[in-house]
């Protein structure tokens, strides 16, 4: 078990941080979890550069001890008591390692560059947002938030909000879970891919088609239940174990081909778990399979490597080489931006991970 700061009543009497941490695509999937946000399978991710969620935290010490936390969250400067609830549950898991949090007043303001809650993973950089700006209350220097520690912490307590929010601490590839083939693999916390990557895969770029912007039906959270008695859920988080250890040969000799058809064999197999869960649901909408057959014919015709992979929602991310990046973004303007939301889509590439702001 990792140790953090368990004797640690206060820090300052106030203060403010800010951090800035972005989203991730996972290239294997994670979907299935067990208790204290440990996963049932093991997953690979990129960072991304431009999706993030810039979170400011203000913190006051209180005059008098209290039972329970003093959280004001806004998003976008408006007050949003709705997340109250998901932000005390994440403090009841990390209250163990920061003993502090009913000692203080806080006030939480964030903002995403990317819309929320439509299968783009804005929990996960929320909560690693938010979990940087708390781990830095209790560092002693400045210095200190740059090492490999204090990210390793980080993951481990974003892991605690939102699974996928450990592997947005670093970059551009990040491995979370505990899996044979990945040395120093962890279910606690993701860690920076630790194999070589193929020149072709390090300024990957990632175009994601907005096709639906609103709540998804289902939330993640009620996904990951549903695998519990899953009819396919040994099989699934056995394969989720070879896509892994497939992938360290695709990411080192750069087997574009072999790279595609896992990442989008990836994608079905999540959104087939839902469909063949019970209840059953279904968070594609018709554009999404039609961009989905589109690419099929684009890449059938041009031999241009550009694939989907998808999170659980209806928006598609397509993910291809920065060699390819002309033609592919031509494509997408000519062929596929008509089936997203009011034409709207978000161009990113792989990035470095989380940062401090002034």
């Amino acid at each position: 078990m990792i140790e953090l700061f368990k004797d640690l009543k206060t820090t300052s009497d106030q203060g403010i941080t800010s951090w800035e941490a972005p989203s991730n695509i996972a290239l294997v999937k994670y979907w299935g979890k067990f208790k204290d946000q440990i996963p049932a399978n093991p997953s690979l991710s990129f960072t991304l550069s431009n999706c993030h969620s810039k979170t400011t935290l203000n913190y006051r010490l209180r005059s008098e001890v209290s039972d329970d936390y003093s959280i004001d969250f806004y998003l976008d400067d408006e007050p949003k008591e709705d997340f109250i609830p998901k932000i005390k549950t994440f403090f009841d898991r990390i209250e163990a390692y920061l003993p502090f949090l009913k000692s203080y007043d806080f006030e939480i303001r964030s903002t995403n560059s990317f819309p929320h809650s439509s299968g783009i993973a804005s929990s996960a950089s929320g909560m690693a947002a938010l979990a940087l700006c708390l781990l830095e209350m209790t560092v002693k220097s400045i210095e200190e938030t740059n090492s490999e520690d204090f990210y390793q912490k980080a993951s481990f307590l974003a892991r605690l909000g939102s699974g996928s929010g450990c592997r947005s601490i670093e970059g551009p590839l990040v491995q979370w879970g505990s899996t044979p083939s990945i040395s120093n693999s962890s279910d606690l916390f993701g860690i920076p891919y630790p194999t070589d990557i193929h020149p072709v895969f390090e300024n990957y770029q990632d175009c994601i088609l907005i096709v639906h912007k609103g709540s998804k039906a289902v939330s993640s959270t009620v996904g990951h239940q549903l695998m519990e008695n899953h009819p396919f859920a040994k099989q699934r988080f056995a394969q989720a174990h070879q896509h892994i250890e497939k992938l360290i040969a695709i990411l080192q000799s750069g087997d574009l081909n072999a790279f595609v058809e896992l990442v989008e064999l990836e994608a079905l197999t999540l959104h087939a778990m839902m469909l063949t869960s019970n209840p059953n649901f279904i968070l594609m909408k018709p554009n999404t399979l039609a961009i989905i057959e589109k690419v099929r014919e684009f890449r059938a015709h041009t031999g241009i490597p550009i694939c989907f992979t998808l999170d659980a929602g209806a928006n598609v991310h397509l993910l291809y080489p920065h060699k390819d990046a002309i033609a592919s973004f031509d494509f997408i303007l000519k062929d596929l931006v008509a089936y997203c939301e009011n034409q709207q889509y978000i161009c990113d590439q792989l990035g470095m991970g989380a940062k401090r702001l002034s």
